[in-house]
This record gives C-alpha cells, structure tokens and sequence, in this order.
C-alpha cells in the first residue's frame, strides 16, 4: 500500500483524537488533569487502561518474543493475576482512606518527606524511561513502514508524534486521556484480534490445528523448570506477581486513573475488570506470535523478534489489514504516551514543586507552571527516544522490563516498609538507602558469574532490588513513633 496513504490515514486518526480532546477537555482545570474531577467512570477506565498496560511493546515484542522463548511469557500473566488481586485488595483501600491525589503523598504521611521524594523522583526516572523505550519502538515501526520512503528523517517523526500528543493532552489530562485511551484501545484489539484471523485463514488452519502445529514445533511451550535459567517458572510468576503491584499499584500513572473513580468499590471492579481482559488478550498476543512464526517460512520472511509481525503483515497480507495494522499500532503507541506525560506532570508539580500545597500562586499561576513542566517532559522524551534510537536493540521487552526492576525495585521497599512494619526513618538517610539498593544490583548482575555459578539472574532482580531497600530502611529505623500507626496498611 502507497506510503502516502497510509500517512494520511495516521493523520485522519490523528484528527479524530483531537476531536474527542476537544470535547473533554471543555471547562477543564487542574484537578481535570490530575484526577479526572474523581468522576471517571469505572468501566471506561477499566477498557482504556488495557491499552495503557499493553503498549507497542505489548502489541510487537510479546508476539515476536514467541520465537525464542514460546510461551513463556504465559508465566509471567500468571503472576500479574496475583499482582493485581493485591493491589485492588491491598493498596487501593489506602489510597482511597487517604483521599490521595498522588500515590506517593502516603510516603509522606507514613515514613517522612525524604522517602515521598524518593518515591515520586524513582517513579518519574523509571515511567520516563519506560515510556521513551516505549515510544520508541512503535516511532521505528512507523519510520520503516511510511517515513523513510517519505524521506521523513527519524528525530522529525518523533518530533511530529509527541506535538500530537501534546495537542490532545496538553489542557484535559486525565479527564481527556480516560475517553481516548478507550478508542485507541478498542482499535487496538480490533487489530489484534482481525490479525489472528486473517492469518488463521492464510494458513487454512482452524484454532486447535494451529495450536498442535504450534506444539511440535516448540512455540507452545509454557514452563522451564531448570532453575539456573532466567525464566525459571517460580522466578517468573513471583517476578510478574512484584512487576504488576509495582508497575500498576505504585505507579501514579496508572493509579492516577484508577482513582479518578468516586468509589473504591468501583475502583476494585476496574481493576478485576482489567485483570480479566488483561489475561484474554495477552494469551491472544501469544497466540498471534504462534501463528506468525508458522506463517513466516511459507512467505519467505526471515524476520523475527520485534521485526516479525509489521514484515509479515505490511509485506504479505491484504490491504485492507496493513490499514487496520497501522491503527491498531498507533492506538498501542498513543496511550502509553499520552498517560505517561500526564503522570509524570502531576508527579512533578504536586509531589516535587508542591503545587497543591502552595498558597502563594494564583490558580491561573499554577496551570501555567503544570503546562510548562508537562512541555518539559516532551522535550526530554525526545531526548531519550533519539537515545534509544542510537543503541538499536533488537528486543524492547527485555529492555523494558530490566529498566523496572532498577527503578521500580525502591518503591517496592519503600512502600513495603510503610506497609508492613511500624517503625520510623531517619528522614535524611532515605535517599542513600534509595539510590544505594540499584548500584549495588548493578554490581550483583555484572558479577554474577564469579559470585553465582551457573545462576543466571532475571526478573527476580526487581525483588533484589526492593529487599535491599527494605533492609536499608529498617537500618536506619527506629521504633514507632506517636501518631504513625493510623496510616500503617
């Protein structure tokens, strides 16, 4: 299909979010942008933080990863399931008790300003790379399969891409994100799901004769059980149970939609909703990745990892697909974005600048200090995009889920030491212990194969990395202090 075509679809999608921002973001304000006003609806939420959760990553490198590993991505769902039981059955009962507007504000309450920074400044270092990696991975798809032959340079369309999505979040926040994140997700799945039938008709197999197929031929393979490897099963449902309480529970990205619901209640069907939907549509993803490898050799298509899926779709399948290909992967890149500059605003302003707390500027100050921050973080997710351009690896999910257990590791034992224990930090230490745990993971993973034989270090890094924080923070604790029991989980 001519590239220009292709182009002027992205752009008529692209009017369309514009529109449904236009609409929402109507008699928007700052409470607008952070929480949606607290009168999100829940099933809204619930649809549209399916796309949110998935991504590009999700949409090319899950399919792709199928190859290699097979179906082993399956045990990691199965941790995500009991991640996201704890965080509608533990963590939002907190937030909501709390009347929190930033997640992060129950650090400052529970253990002190110090670890509310820490977690507020961790979470903005891991959701600012996660989402750039992100971003980037769906902007290099589009270049190889328009831009380029418009002789569009890389850095212009990365440019061009966050302009819109600056347009359409720029005023309504979250308010606008909850109703286009829903389109964009319901485009998504309408391509995932139009993609597997498309190529269950190519190869003129029905759902279980693929299956079979996918079966002697080692794609359908779940559980490794060989301990020393990375994806041992028990490493990777632990690790997926500690990635969902932290990548969604502690993260104010997601979590500033959960609680733009009135109710908990509500909030806890959103999240039971999503875990549902979420289960379906990853073992979809799967499936698709076991079609495509079986499709490939009988087209002639050598690709694979995150290059498999737009090389088989975009060079042997209909028209009609490529179109319904490009919407969906734009609708798996826009909402990871847009939520992730959004979040990453309201954490700054209210978490780092205090802009809730301060009296001394006018409300038209304070919306004119959360659009300059918010233009801030385009401009640095350029930076990073073109960053991740230059070092070029060949699979993001890997990439992606190595950078959260760095960074996501300290909110881990940060909040689990609110959580769980009773005893109170000296403030001014929090940081080191923060910023200490990371290094010395750094360390462990560099020297791993001088200090653990033949084990090989994985997901699990996440839970190294929050327990040595954990350890930290009791060191440099004492006991309970008058007045800290009343937030304690």
């Amino acid at each position: 299909m001519s590239p220009a075509l292709l182009f002027a679809i992205l752009i008529g999608y692209f009017a369309l979010l514009l529109g449904v921002a236009w609409v929402t973001s109507r008699n928007a304000n700052n409470d607008s942008f952070f929480i949606g006003n607290k009168s999100s609806n829940w099933m809204l939420v619930a649809f549209g933080m399916v796309g949110t959760t998935l991504s590009g990553v999700t949409f090319v490198s899950v399919p792709g990863a199928v190859g290699s590993d097979g179906f082993g991505y399956a045990q990691i769902v199965i941790g995500y399931v009991i991640g996201y039981l704890a965080v509608a059955y533990l963590l939002l009962p907190l937030y909501y008790r709390l009347q929190l507007t930033s997640i992060y504000y129950y650090l400052d309450v529970r253990l002190g300003r110090r670890a509310y920074q820490s977690g507020a400044g961790f979470f903005i270092i891991s959701r600012l790379l996660g989402a750039t990696a992100r971003l980037y991975l769906v902007v290099n798809i589009l270049q190889a399969i328009i831009l380029d032959s418009l002789g569009v340079p890389f850095w212009l369309s990365t440019l061009v891409v966050l302009g819109m999505i600056l347009l359409y979040t720029y005023k309504g926040g979250v308010k606008t994100i909850v109703w286009t994140d829903t389109l964009q997700t319901s485009a998504m799945l309408f391509g995932l799901f139009a993609c597997v039938w498309i190529l269950l008709g190519e190869l003129n197999m029905s759902v279980p004769e693929s299956l079979n197929q996918m079966q002697s031929q080692g794609l359908a393979r779940i559980f490794t059980h060989d301990l020393d490897s990375p994806n041992f099963w028990l490493k990777q449902i632990v690790a997926g149970a500690l990635i969902t309480i932290t990548m969604t529970g502690m993260d104010q990205e997601m979590m500033q939609k959960t609680i733009s619901v009135k109710t908990l209640k509500d909030s806890q069907k959103n999240m039971l909703t999503l875990t549902a939907v979420l289960v379906v549509v990853l073992l979809s993803f799967l499936f698709l990745g076991g079609l495509l490898y079986l499709y490939a050799p009988t087209a002639g298509v050598t690709a694979s990892g995150d290059k498999i899926f737009p090389a088989v779709v975009m060079g042997h399948l209909p028209a009609a697909l490529q179109i319904v290909f490009l919407i969906a992967l734009i609708s798996a890149l826009f909402p990871s974005a847009d939520g992730a500059i959004t979040a990453l605003t309201s954490s700054t302003c209210i978490d780092l600048l205090g802009i809730k707390r301060r009296t001394d500027l006018t409300e038209a100050r304070k919306e004119g200090l959360r659009r300059g921050v918010h233009l801030g973080f385009a401009v640095l997710f350029l930076i990073l995009v073109l960053g991740f351009k230059a070092a070029d690896n060949p699979s993001m999910i890997g990439v992606i889920l190595k950078l959260a257990a760095y960074t996501y590791g300290p909110l881990l034992g940060l909040f689990a030491f609110g959580m769980l224990t009773r005893r109170t930090l000296t403030d001014r230490l929090v940081p080191f212990i923060t910023i200490g745990a990371p290094i010395l993971c750094a360390l462990l993973e560099y020297n791993q194969e001088h200090l653990l034989g033949s084990y090989r270090l994985g997901l699990e890094l996440l839970m190294v990395n929050g327990i040595l924080v954990f350890v930290g923070l009791f060191a440099i604790s004492q006991k309970e202090k008058a007045g800290t029991a009343a937030v304690v989980a």
